[in-house]
């Protein structure tokens, strides 16, 4: 779908994670490929009788991966502290427990139900049509002068196209996500494959195969050494590698509107290309079982020379490996485009209030804090050389030891991982940017829910099957598909 232009009043105008011990204890608690959060535990505020235009504005979010005292806490507090005069503009962050399939039905609930007062929610980007076509957010107005319009358009376009449901934008984008390819420098050279020969952006899985099969007659490759490890487990994770599979054919689920286009011949020719990705990528077995914690412990520990994981990964391995050990860089063909988007709720009295606090959580500041602590920004202007720094309290919170962000590095200690250089966190911020630009949509449907049960219970049936029938299960899996889209 096209992205809308943005609208002032008048014409139309132009234009992580601190420590890997502390994000790796965080991820525990976690399902889902990416998450949201910060803030109190608990139930909801109140039970949603009295909704009066009192009280602190409150933020719904799921748990944030920097950890808890995360660059999500940091910004809410930032914002109270910048309206400390003003008792009515404060604002609450409520952390949602659970994996963001838990947090999705507890938001669905309590905003049908109306047993809590959220005014801000913050909604991975497949939900948006789903609580849009619900009516549970309300739409955003248009620009209201040409500087808001043009701040709007220093949003990444496709990161954006993810708060738009029929032509109208329920959200802005609040941190992104991308698919990036994470390697073992080490293991790749040890073996003789030399560095021009390793990952770069023009990288296809054909490479990848050739260095796993160079790999597989190397003295230096040990037994319990595979190709490469992703997420394969029964989760959201699962449909994610799915869709980049089938992306890599060509082969799309659904139109902009949420209608299924796919048949029995496009699943199988998917599938197909699915099957090949792990059987000549000599992908890990445990993959099968593994979310994004144990995908990254196993690359860590040295079990497999290649992962697919997301951006946070990136400060994760700081803390864990010499910046000489590891690379990143894009993912091989098609990598799936993720994060959340913050809308209003439709039932908040406190509308104009709530847009407020949302356009400063998706300031240039806020932004540039959500990229040094690790997550991806969403803005293009935050990845350039004269991007506006983070908020300087919420950049000191964040690193209280002074040294680079949290996303980057580890916290200097003995025997701790070499920093990061700022050349290769710069390599790394444009090699994010580019992939985020280029990024693929899983389907956008009301229906999504439905949906990725569908995909991801027949496929890891097909996945765990030692002689995988795809013409059978394309069959089934189109009839399951059909359903699925239809809301049946």
């Amino acid at each position: 779908m096209t992205r809308p232009r943005p609208r002032a009043a008048g014409p139309a105008v132009r234009r992580a994670v601190r420590r890997a011990g502390l994000a790796l204890g965080c991820l525990l608690l976690l399902a889902a490929t990416a998450c949201a959060g910060g803030g109190g535990d608990g139930p909801p505020p109140d039970d949603g009788k009295d909704r009066a235009a009192d009280g602190p504005l409150v933020v719904a979010s799921g748990l944030d991966v920097t950890g808890s005292g995360g660059v999500r806490r940091q910004l809410v507090e930032e914002w109270n502290r910048q309206h400390a005069g003003s008792r009515d503009k404060q604002a609450e962050l409520v952390e949602l427990p659970g994996d963001a399939d838990q947090q999705r039905s507890q938001l669905l609930g309590a905003l049908q139900s109306g047993s809590a007062r959220y005014d801000v929610v913050n909604l991975d980007i497949t939900w948006i049509p789903e609580f849009a076509e619900a009516g549970l957010v309300s739409p955003m107005p248009p620009a209201a002068s040409e500087r808001e319009a043009d701040d709007d358009l220093d949003f990444m376009k496709r990161v954006h196209a993810t708060t738009v449901w029929k032509g109208r934008s329920y959200a802005r984008p609040f941190n992104s996500d991308v698919g990036l390819l994470y390697y073992r420098t080490d293991v790749l050279t040890g073996a003789g494959i030399p560095t021009g020969r390793q990952p770069s952006a023009d990288w296809t899985w054909q490479d990848l195969y050739a260095s796993v099969k160079t790999l597989g007659v190397s003295p230096r490759r040990t037994r319990d050494q595979a190709g490469w490890t992703t997420q394969l487990k029964e989760y959201e994770g699962l449909t994610v590698n799915i869709v980049e599979a089938f992306a890599d054919v060509h082969v799309k689920l659904a139109d902009a509107d949420g209608r299924y286009k796919a048949d029995p011949v496009s699943l199988k020719k998917g599938l197909d290309a699915l099957l090949t990705r792990n059987r000549l990528g000599q992908v890990q077995p445990a993959a099968l079982s593994s979310d994004e914690t144990s995908s990254l412990a196993d690359f860590a520990a040295g079990r497999a020379v290649f992962l697919r994981h997301w951006p946070y990964a990136y400060g994760a391995l700081g803390g864990m490996l010499d910046p000489d050990r590891y690379g990143v860089d894009r993912l091989p063909g098609a990598a799936v485009l993720g994060g959340q988007n913050l809308a209003v709720t439709a039932g908040s009295a406190r509308a104009e209030d709530a847009r407020a606090l949302v356009r400063f959580l998706t300031s240039a500041e806020s932004e540039r804090c959500l990229l040094d602590a690790g997550f991806a920004a969403t803005r293009d202007s935050t990845y350039s050389p004269g991007a506006k720094a983070c908020w300087p309290r919420v950049a000191a919170a964040l690193r209280p030891d002074g040294g680079p962000s949290p996303g980057a590095t580890a916290t200097a200690r003995e025997g701790a991982p070499k920093e990061q250089s700022e050349a290769a966190r710069a390599a790394y911020r444009t090699t994010l940017h580019d992939a985020l630009n280029a990024a693929e949509q899983r389907p956008r449907t009301p229906y999504y829910g439905a949906f990725t049960h569908v995909l991801q219970s027949r496929v890891h049936a097909l996945l765990s099957d030692e002689t995988p029938d795809t013409a059978q299960a394309a069959a089934e899996l189109d009839t399951a598909l059909r359903d699925a889209f239809a809301g049946r």
